[in-house]
């Protein structure tokens, strides 16, 4: 089945288009140790074989301690501003950015969702149908760190077992350095390998990382919906090959490549 996608509004802009699989930011917590796409979504890009994924948006939720930098993480992707005087979001919001993957069109729907705990119960109808979370705490702040855990469970509680990319996100990395910096990313990568998602810091007011990130994000998610198309497929068999003899399950967000141990948390 061939694409029948075709290029909605203007062009992306040239850092939002992707070409080669974006590193991780630390091999000691990262989800896929790999430096390329799968051979089946490079062999369905270059045909133009996506089926509808070059239409659909994929639902990234970002949660988090209230003034741990959600609204401005997104912003600073988004609309490439930062704003020390940002208000407190009630309930959720989102932004959708536009990215072009091995030449196939792909959007992000990232939600911006509260911190406070008034607004956990209307926020949490909108955790449904995540394909990637992002638990974010503050750098500085040791103790949103810790509130992480919770997060995540409150966010998998709405979706399904194994259907989520799991992302832990340390941010204001502009305010900590050297040996304190150092010391709260141990810790953070030592929680992010139990939670099984992939971690990294950031800083929204210079922009460090931010980009990086995202690009990060899409491609992950933009695999995985090639890949489970692709399975969809009468002709495709419920097994897809890696492209070196052998054969991987496709089980959301991690296969049979991902050697790591389950841990608390897994989605």
């Amino acid at each position: 089945m061939r694409s029948s996608w075709a290029p909605l509004g203007p062009p992306v802009s040239p850092d939002r288009i992707i070409t080669n699989f974006p590193k991780w930011y630390t091999p000691d917590a990262c989800l896929q140790l790999k430096e390329h796409f799968h051979s089946q979504v490079s062999t369905a890009c270059q045909h133009r074989n996506t089926g509808t994924v070059g239409l659909k948006l994929s639902k990234v939720v970002v949660v988090g301690d209230l003034y741990v930098g959600k609204t401005s993480l997104i912003h600073r992707l988004c609309k490439n501003v930062f704003d020390r005087d940002y208000k407190a979001t009630i309930g959720v919001d989102f932004e959708i950015e536009r990215f072009e993957i091995a030449g196939i069109p792909y959007s992000l729907q990232i939600w911006d969702t509260a911190g406070q705990e008034k607004f956990k119960c209307i926020a949490s109808a909108y955790y449904r149908g995540a394909q990637v979370i992002i638990t974010a705490f503050d750098l500085s702040d040791v103790q949103t760190l810790e509130h992480t855990r919770q997060w995540l469970e409150d966010a998998l509680r709405e979706n399904e077992a194994g259907s989520c990319f799991l992302f832990l996100v340390g941010t204001k990395k502009d305010l900590l350095s050297g040996a304190a910096c150092e010391q709260v990313e141990a810790e953070a990568v030592h929680l992010a390998n139990e939670m099984q998602a992939e971690y990294w810091s950031v800083s929204a007011k210079t922009g460090e990382n931010v980009k990086a990130f995202f690009s990060r994000v899409a491609a992950l998610a933009f695999e995985q919906s090639v890949l489970q198309d692709l399975e969809k497929r009468p002709s495709t068999q419920s097994q897809v090959g890696d492209g070196d003899g052998d054969l991987i399950r496709i089980e959301g967000p991690r296969t049979q490549e991902n050697k790591r141990p389950p841990g608390l948390g897994c989605c």
